[in-house]
C-alpha cells in the first residue's frame, strides 16, 4: 500500500491585537509550526507587487503609526497631569491650568477670580454704573465726619420723592444749591433762597422737604453744641460700633428696626422734620451705621473690615 502522508492538521492561529509602544494594531501571529514535510511540489513565482503600491501601504502604515503614538502619548500626558493634581491638593498648592506648549497658568483660589463679582440682590447687571460704583465704594461704609451725615440725610429724605440712581444723576447739583452742604449756610437759607432752588424751571424737592432740610440743619447745630458732633449723637445709640445683621436674602432686609424707631423719635423730639423711621433707616444704611450688605455680597465683609480699622481711633477722638 502506498505510504499515506500525515499531516498535523491545527487550526490556524487567530489574530491577536498586540499592545506596544505604538498603540493598539492588528497583525498576524508568528509563523505557524512547521507541518511534516510532504511531497515537495515546484514552488510558482510569487506576483511581483507594484513599487507605487508598496509605497502608498508603507505611507499609510507609517501615517497610522504616528497617529497611534500620538494618542497613546497624549493619554500618558493626561494620566501625568491627573496624578499631579491630586499631589498638588493633598500638599495644599495652588491650583494650575496645564495650557499647551508647555505653559502654565496659576489661577488663584479666591473668590474674584472664581467668577463675576458678587454684590447685593438689588444690585443687577442692568443697574445704573453710578450706582452699583455707589454700593461699592461709599453704601454701607462708616461715616464719622458731620458734612457727610448730613449729605447723607437729605439723601435719605429725598428717597420719598427720588431713587437713588436719580439721586445720584443730580448728586452734583444736590451740592451745588446746598452749599455742598454746609450746615451753617443751609441752617440760613431765607424763603427767597428756598424756593430758588429749582433746576430746569422745577424746584428740585418739594417745598416740605426743602423746608425740612433747613429746619433740619439748624437743630443740628444745636446738636454739635450739646454733644460735641451730630457724629457722636448718631453713633451713640449703637455704642459706636455698626451693627452687623448679616442678612443672606434681600427680602430679610427690614424698611426699618426698633433702633430706628428710637432714633427717629429722638430726633423728633429735638425738632428735626421728616425723619420718620423709614427714613432714620436708610440713613442708618447708608452711613454705616448698619452693616446691611448680604452675606453673599463682596462688601459685607470688606465694611466690617474698615468699621474694624477706623472703631478705635474715632472712639478716642469721640471721647477726647
Amino acid at each position: 500500500m502506498a505510504t499515506k502522508v500525515q499531516s498535523l492538521a491545527r487550526p490556524v492561529s487567530e489574530q491577536r491585537a498586540i499592545l506596544g509602544p505604538t498603540g493598539n494594531r492588528v497583525r498576524a501571529s508568528e509563523d505557524p509550526k512547521r507541518k511534516t514535510e510532504g511531497p515537495k511540489k515546484p514552488k510558482k513565482p510569487a506576483p511581483k507587487i507594484p513599487e507605487p503600491v508598496i509605497r502608498n501601504n508603507a505611507s499609510v502604515d507609517s501615517s497610522c503609526s504616528s497617529e497611534s503614538s500620538t494618542s497613546s502619548a497624549a493619554s500618558a500626558k493626561r494620566m501625568e497631569n491627573s496624578i499631579r493634581s491630586v499631589t498638588a491638593k493633598r500638599n495644599g498648592v495652588k491650583n494650575m491650568k496645564v495650557v499647551p506648549h508647555a505653559s502654565a497658568e496659576i489661577l488663584e483660589a479666591s473668590p474674584m477670580n472664581s467668577g463675576p463679582i458678587k454684590r447685593c440682590d438689588w444690585i443687577t447687571p442692568t443697574s445704573d454704573p453710578l450706582y452699583i460704583t455707589f454700593h461699592d465704594e461709599e453704601w454701607g461704609v462708616p461715616v464719622y465726619d458731620d458734612r457727610k451725615l448730613f449729605e447723607l440725610l437729605v439723601f435719605s429724605q429725598a428717597l420719598a420723592e427720588l431713587s437713588w440712581p436719580a439721586i445720584l444723576s443730580k448728586r452734583d447739583i444736590f451740592r451745588h444749591l446746598f452749599d455742598n452742604f454746609d450746615i451753617s449756610s443751609v441752617s440760613q437759607f431765607t424763603e427767597k433762597k428756598l424756593l430758588s432752588l429749582k433746576v430746569n424751571g422745577s424746584l428740585l424737592l418739594s417745598e416740605p422737604k426743602l423746608r425740612a432740610i433747613v429746619e433740619n440743619a439748624k437743630q443740628m447745630l444745636k446738636v454739635q453744641q450739646e454733644f460735641g458732633s451730630f457724629s457722636n449723637y448718631c453713633w451713640n445709640f449703637v455704642n459706636h460700633a455698626p451693627v452687623r445683621n448679616g442678612f443672606r436674602y434681600a427680602r430679610q432686609v427690614p424698611v426699618k428696626t426698633p433702633k430706628a424707631e428710637l432714633i427717629s423719635k429722638d430726633l423728633m423730639q429735638k425738632g428735626f422734620r421728616c425723619v420718620g423711621p423709614t427714613v432714620v433707616y436708610s440713613f442708618m444704611q447708608v452711613s454705616g451705621i448698619v452693616n446691611d450688605h448680604l452675606l453673599t455680597c463682596f462688601r459685607y465683609q470688606q465694611c466690617n473690615a474698615d468699621a474694624k480699622k477706623d472703631l478705635k481711633p474715632k472712639i478716642e477722638e469721640m471721647k477726647n
